[in-house]
């Protein structure tokens, strides 16, 4: 018998399952996720499972993570201040693939240097000028990106400046170069801003979960889920924590097809920040051949195919006021739920919630409140960000307490990206409670901050709602609106090529909304989902349902649908991908762009099989101290010809080759 321990770590719970023999579920648990330490939430739900189950923590010969932790930074727009050194571009360049809305005001260094696209040099390096810029930000960033010209063609000059680097601070370094083989250096810097941005806070989370394992008893080796639904080492996800965006609803999809076995299904997964939605084709979830996109940035990380949009349990409720009817909508920032938010401070909640419902005029903050977070460092706080940190000190406030003056807006926003501060507010979560779908916390409080917001004014004069219940009930037929577009634009993303519009146009043409309504006069019209939907998460049975009736399929709701990203971590396979380019120096001249250095052969054939070699050595280097079993090498040759005079030339070729497996521990231990 072999047991496997699945963890996710998610925005609002921490999901813990085991496994046996990778064929059964013996139990699962759920725990609070602790965002202020990571480690108490992973704690309480690895040792519910294990007092489920009964189970000897020293049995257990696989422990894997997977975790929305980066996807939610991305989305919610946290992590550390990072610095990228950008080499033998134009300044002009920043502006492209979004990499000033990446860097987000962080410093940056254009410099001299890179190569061209045959992998020679273009510029010599300019270190004189890093010298400079390391000594003004060398200590006041948690790391740095390096994004070089052609580096996948070429990465010398990337990796003269990381040692560099090194060589002053000590600070994390991501070359670009490390995480994709493509070209396209603006979207390849994008990708590793953004890698260095995350390295504290996953570093951390890892750290936090072996402690957390380790104090239990639990010796098994810890694995991580990546984007694609493959494993990674944790030492490989604390140098390419970028590759964990979209882990957990990647592991989601890969549990939806292992609960199921659907071999064709829109997979929708809702969490507390996020909703997911991920097509299963014939059995396996496709990866995005454009790389992730998360947050609103494109980066180049292969992962499942996934649309992730800023729409869950915990989104905060805006109430629509303008205009005769007013109205709600949700997300895409999380916050905490009243409810949930009563549970840690319910004096407070309920005292302030009473006034707002007795005062004679509403507040623009009524019914919000502000709690520190502690889940990183004070350093680099501006006055005005400290002055209102303090003021919020280490209780739960209403938020017109802490914000005196419009400026403290933005300082309170710098607050929450830095990850310092959370805000509670009404939230899905709430409107479920207020209905009876749920009964986790303080319903009571839940309901005293829905009359308060059902209390606004819209344009008209009236209120919002007449009543709490009917302000929810508006709440939970939103969530159902927007759930329902994200998977008619997931679908629709699929056929964009017979429709010729954008997904988002398609799902809201009023044809497509008519013929989900059925419409029946003159004309008739009839549209829905012609796949079946996997609702995944904590309450997907809540809300759900509602969603298929509206978009007229079948909606699956499974077993275990709570704790799926966490089967799914357990599920998966270890995988290391690696690709490289040949390409034509001149006439008779191949060049194969060796990680190493660019190496030259006389026919392409040569070239190909050389950098095929090369890259499965790389696969089985990275894969050979993980503790593996059953290997499986597959490369992929991908060659660009054209016809010159009758004949056919060779123009460019791109080899990839994966490496799978299963971790020896989980199937051969015992």
């Amino acid at each position: 018998m072999t047991l496997a321990l699945g963890v996710d770590t998610g925005g609002t719970y921490t999901d813990a399952v085991l496994i046996r023999d990778e064929a059964e579920v013996i139990a699962s648990a759920k725990a609070l996720t602790t965002r202020h330490d990571l480690a108490e939430g992973i704690a309480a739900a690895v040792r519910a499972v294990l007092q489920a189950s009964g189970v000897d923590p020293r049995q257990i010969s696989l422990a894997s993570l997977s975790t929305t932790l980066a996807t939610n930074a991305l989305v919610e727009g946290q992590g550390g201040r990072v610095a990228l050194i950008y080499i033998g571009f134009a300044a002009e360049d920043l502006a492209r693939h979004g990499l000033e809305e990446a860097l987000k005001g962080d410093p940056v260094l254009v410099m001299a240097g890179g190569h061209s696209h045959s992998g020679e040099e273009a510029a010599p390096l300019d270190l004189q000028a890093l010298d400079a810029f390391l000594y003004d930000h060398g200590t006041s960033v948690s790391g740095f990106a390096i994004a070089s010209l052609f580096a996948t063609r070429n990465p010398a000059h990337e990796q003269v400046v990381a040692a560099h680097i090194r060589k002053v601070v000590d600070r994390p370094v991501t070359c670009s170069h490390h995480l994709s083989a493509k070209l396209n250096g603006p979207k390849r810097a994008v990708t590793a801003v953004l890698n260095a941005r995350l390295i504290g806070m996953i570093d951390g989370l890892i750290n936090r979960a072996e402690t957390c394992l380790q104090a239990l008893g639990i010796r098994a080796p810890m694995m991580v889920v990546r984007g694609d639904g493959a494993l990674m080492q944790g030492a490989e996800a604390r140098r390419r924590p970028i590759e964990t965006i979209l882990s957990g609803p990647a592991a989601s999809v890969v549990g939806a097809r292992w609960l199921t076995g659907c071999e064709t299904a829109l997979v929708s997964d809702i969490g507390g920040t996020t909703t997911d939605v991920a097509l299963i084709r014939g059995g396996r979830p496709a990866i995005d051949p454009a790389g992730a996109t998360v947050g609103g940035f494109n980066t180049m990380v292969e992962a499942v195919a996934m649309r992730t949009t800023g729409l869950g349990g915990d989104s905060q409720v805006h109430a629509v006021t303008s205009g005769l009817q007013g109205g709600v909508t949700l997300g895409p920032r999380r916050v905490l739920p009243i409810a949930l938010v009563a549970e840690v401070a319910p004096d407070v909640v309920h005292g302030v919630l009473d006034r707002a419902l007795n005062a004679p005029i509403l507040g623009e903050y009524d019914g919000m409140f502000a709690k520190a977070a502690l889940t990183g460092g004070v350093d680099g706080l501006a006055p005005r960000e400290m002055a209102v940190f303090d003021r919020i000190g280490t209780d739960v406030v209403p938020l017109g307490r802490v914000l005196r003056t419009r400026l403290d807006q933005s300082a309170l926003q710098k607050l929450i990206a830095r990850g310092l501060v959370q805000i509670a507010s009404v939230t899905p979560s709430d409107a479920a409670h207020l209905l009876g779908r749920t009964s986790e916390w303080d319903g009571a409080a839940a309901e005293k901050a829905l009359a308060v917001m059902a209390r606004r004014r819209i344009g008209s004069g009236a209120r919002l709602a007449p009543d709490a219940e009917t302000l929810s009930q508006m709440i939970v037929d939103q969530l159902t609106r927007q759930t329902a577009q994200a998977l008619l634009e997931a679908a629709f993303a699929e056929e964009a090529a017979v429709f010729g519009q954008t997904p988002a146009e398609l799902a809201q043409h009023v044809l497509m909304q008519k013929g989900l309504s059925k419409h029946r006069g003159i004309l008739a019209f009839d549209a829905g989902l012609n796949v079946d939907v996997v609702g995944l998460g904590a309450s997907a049975a809540c809300y759900y349902p509602a969603v298929g009736r509206h978009l007229n399929c079948k909606m699956i709701l499974p077993e275990h649908a709570g704790v799926a990203n966490a089967i799914g971590a357990v599920v998966g396979r270890l995988t290391e991908r690696r690709s490289g380019t040949v390409s034509v120096l001149s006439e008779g001249v191949y060049r194969a762009h060796i990680a190493e250095r660019p190496q030259d052969f006389t026919s392409s054939e040569a070239a190909l099989a050389a950098l095929e070699t090369a890259l499965s050595l790389e696969v089985k280097a990275a894969l050979g101290g993980q503790g593996v079993s059953d290997v499986t090498i597959s490369p992929v040759r991908d060659i660009r010809t054209a016809e010159v005079e009758n004949q056919v030339v060779f123009v460019e070729g791109t080899v990839t080759v994966e490496a799978t497996a299963r971790p020896r521990v989980a199937s051969d231990a015992g």
